[in-house]
């Protein structure tokens, strides 16, 4: 179906864009507009209305910034109500699975991320405990990542966030995957315990690094 990969993740939101709805359902943008308008009149409510779009800007082929909105799974159900026949009642359909299954991955990296902050804790505190965070000069945290991340995407955090297109204010784990954020905080649980035992820097860095490379051997 042409849905397919219209969600994005906005600020932790699933959403779609008028733009999208535009091209799916065959109408110009501009009457999207109008009827995205025609809601918030009606509603005659901006605390209402802002809950379920939100407005933004798109630069056009003449570079020309035009309006658009983002909306959610209940704009995007009170906007789309209204357009009738198989087809887009066929779209509507697929749209609001494609919510429903953003929307469960969503709430599973929620909960990873909350998880995430006690095992990072642990890490930190493990860290402070030990002689390394002195020998990195207040560092070891940020090294220690470095290395975790290398062992699991085979890349550094300044080489994911080119990857993602992101800069270094905004959080490198809001675009991890849930399954991404599971296997980062089982390594800091990993690394937290070895520091635990006394082993070094080095031998941590090449026994996880180790256990990598055997896990893509076999």
């Amino acid at each position: 179906m042409f849905v397919e990969n219209k969600m994005i993740n906005k600020n932790e939101i699933a959403v779609v864009t008028s733009l999208d709805v535009a091209e799916t359902f065959e109408k110009e943008h501009y009457h999207v507009l109008e009827d995205i308008r025609n809601i918030s009149e009606s509603l005659n409510s901006r605390t209402e209305i802002s809950g379920l779009f939100f407005k933004d800007t798109y630069k056009a082929s003449n570079g020309k910034c035009n309006p658009m909105f983002y909306m959610n799974r209940d704009g995007f159900t009170l906007l789309v109500m209204g357009y009738t026949g198989e087809k887009a009642m066929r779209f509507k359909l697929a749209y609001i699975k494609q919510f429903n299954a953003m929307e469960k991955a969503l709430r599973g990296k929620f909960v990873e991320r909350e998880k995430g902050i006690a095992v990072r804790q642990a890490l930190t505190k493990a860290i402070q405990q030990s002689a390394e965070n002195e020998k990195m000069h207040g560092h070891a945290y940020s090294i220690y990542t470095n290395v975790i991340y290398k062992a699991l995407f085979d890349k550094n955090a300044a080489q994911l966030r080119e990857q993602f297109g992101i800069t270094k204010k905004q959080n490198l784990r809001d675009h991890f995957s849930e399954e991404d954020l599971k296997s980062v905080q089982n390594m800091e649980m990993c690394v937290s315990s070895l520091i635990g035992f006394g082993w070094s820097y080095e031998d941590i860095k090449e026994f996880i690094l180790n256990q990598n490379t055997l896990k893509i051997a076999a």
